[in-house]
């Protein structure tokens, strides 16, 4: 079996960043989706693409993974980019603003 330990970003209709503290151990598709011609549905045979398994630590998703014999790839977070804009909403009124503020 080959699994993925991740650690989750957070979802594109949100800023806040719930559901990403903790790692997450995904195994990998061992057959590809088949697609019910009279529906259109779309599903798999493979019971492990639904189990996913969530850890505090990368380490203790890891070490579950060598206890069960799973082969894991580890994939680290990448970091956000700071927000460089400085200042903030109220400072496009301020009076001392270098440019002209017009609608």
């Amino acid at each position: 079996m080959r699994a993925r330990i991740y650690k989750p970003a957070r979802t594109a209709m949100s800023s806040g960043t719930a559901k990403t503290k903790r790692w997450v151990l995904d195994f990998a598709p061992a057959s590809a989706r088949e697609v019910d011609p009279l529906m259109g549905w779309t599903s798999s045979s493979d019971m492990q693409s639904q189990v996913r398994l969530r850890f505090d630590t990368k380490e203790a998703a890891l070490e579950y993974a060598q206890a069960k014999g799973i082969e894991a790839e580890v994939f680290e977070p990448k970091k956000r980019k700071p927000n460089v804009r400085p200042g903030g909403y109220g400072d496009n009124f301020a009076t001392n603003r270098r440019g002209v503020w017009t609608h």
